[in-house]
């Protein structure tokens, strides 16, 4: 075949590069500019930086492969940026790797492999696809501890039929290993941060210097609407938040609602944050139509185990339900669907 391989600068994509070559592809190597500084100059933390493109242009010389970089700086930042920064001056809790990976990496971008002729677009996802008579499948990356599915969940039919995870049927320690054997300059890099924009700040220095005007000071009540406090911004919380609250009560206190149109932000205690289930919107379903409604495993965090819940679609949603209530649930994140190993579907959660 014929493949791009969207090379990041970091080993896993230096890997599946590698890999699409010694099985014979015709291979290209392309990096993805996503994030600029106020001139355009490349960051010097963060995603996008002078190394990361250094080394991803290094691994594809020693590959012999073409190798381009393709600026989408516009449409990360009307996508997924802009996104963000709103999601959270309204109370949300959004996750920026899901926007990207929906709104550029797997649709702009394979409209950019198709444009070269391309087969499949590569990445170093570590997530699985199969196919059988039924169609394509998304299934969790064989080394549980590194499994980006939860991400993924986006993926339709027709993603999945030109799209390939080589990384994703081996371990991370496997994949340096492979690195190493090559000689790749990544084989020993760290892996990158979860908010790849945000630089080595935190994304609330982040939120305050992209839309300080928008950041309002409010109150903190407790769930009987006693005030407790003063604030300098929702933006400073999200649901489930334990620390950093600046009130001292003399016992645990969470963050159970934030109201951004108030500025309020109510505290509780931690069984105020167990929910029943919630409501997800703008459901995508992998195998392109809803199952019947039952019992899936549903991931409401990439870095949380997923919990048996009753799954019912409606047109363009669904709801779930819990037989034990849940913590710290909060709108915005990604509700992901499990059957197993497999990714049904998945969408955003409106309401609990």
């Amino acid at each position: 075949m014929r493949v791009m391989v969207a090379m990041s600068g970091g080993v896993d994509s230096s890997v599946a590069a590698a890999m699409m070559v010694e099985q014979g592809h015709d291979v290209i190597g392309a990096t993805l500019k996503l994030w600029a500084g106020p001139k355009g100059e490349a960051p010097t933390a963060g995603c996008c930086t002078v190394s990361d493109s250094e080394d991803a242009r290094r691994v594809a010389a020693q590959l012999d492969v073409p190798y381009y970089v393709l600026d989408y700086t516009e449409e990360f930042m009307s996508g997924v940026v802009d996104r963000f920064i709103g999601d959270y001056f309204s109370g949300l809790t959004p996750n920026p790797c899901i926007e990207c990976n929906r709104e550029v990496k797997f649709s702009r971008f394979l409209e950019q492999a198709a444009q070269f002729d391309c087969d499949v677009l590569v990445t170093g996802h570590y997530a699985r696809t199969r196919r059988d008579d039924s169609g394509w499948h998304l299934l969790k990356g064989a080394d549980p501890g590194k499994d980006q599915s939860y991400v993924l969940y986006m993926l339709g039919q027709a993603e999945l039929e030109r799209v390939r995870f080589p990384v994703g049927e081996q371990t991370k320690a496997e994949t340096r290993t492979y690195a190493e054997r090559l000689g790749l300059r990544t084989a020993a890099k760290p892996d990158s941060q979860d908010i790849c924009f945000v630089g080595d700040g935190n994304y609330r220095d982040f939120l305050r210097g992209r839309a300080v005007e928008t950041v309002q000071p409010g109150v903190i009540v407790d769930t009987d609407g006693r005030q407790l406090g003063t604030h300098a911004g929702v933006i400073d919380f999200t649901i489930g938040q334990r620390k950093g609250l600046g009130i001292a009560l003399g016992e645990p206190r969470y963050v159970v609602d934030i109201e951004p149109s108030t500025a309020t932000i109510t505290l509780g205690r931690k069984e105020d944050l167990a929910t029943a289930g919630f409501a997800v919107a703008s459901v995508e379903w992998v195998a392109g139509e809803p199952p019947p409604a039952g019992v899936f495993d549903v991931k409401v965090r990439y870095k949380t185990e997923a919990v048996a819940g009753r799954v019912v679609a409606s047109p363009g949603g669904a709801t779930v339900e819990f037989d034990q209530p849940q913590a710290a649930i909060a709108p915005g994140q990604a509700a992901v669907f499990y059957r197993g190993d497999e990714v049904v579907g998945g969408g955003t959660i409106v309401a609990t």
